[in-house]
């Protein structure tokens, strides 16, 4: 299960990084999403996958083995990293309508011809 998590990964880091590299600025924004995304899944797969683990220990600590527990801390640091690019995407998507209205385009390209005119 982990290498096929791996593979789709690697995968999203090869998309991110293909649409990163286009010379449009919508698909910039798209390979910002897509590298944050599978940041987030390769920090949630350095937690391990384990079926009924427990993240905590509660009353019953004698009972609880530290082999059944799963690692919070790569949870708790995906959903911070959800949280902060879910601002940054705000911010691009600004950024991107205010780069639309002065150039009049989407293409990257065209940018020098607009200083022309």
């Amino acid at each position: 299960m982990e290498l096929i998590i791996a593979i789709f990964i690697g995968l999203l880091y090869a998309c991110g990084v293909y649409l990163l590299l286009r010379r449009s600025i919508v698909k910039l924004i798209l390979g910002v999403f897509v590298l944050s995304n599978a940041t987030n899944l390769i920090i949630f797969l350095s937690g391990g996958i384990q079926r009924s683990g427990i993240s905590f220990i509660g009353e019953q600590a004698e009972k609880a083995s530290l082999e059944s527990m799963t690692d919070p801390l790569p949870q708790a640091l995906v959903l911070t990293a959800i949280v902060i690019s879910l601002g940054i995407s705000a911010y691009i998507l600004a950024l991107k309508y205010k780069y639309f209205e002065k150039t009049g385009t989407h293409d990257l390209d065209q940018l020098s011809k607009t200083d022309q005119k």
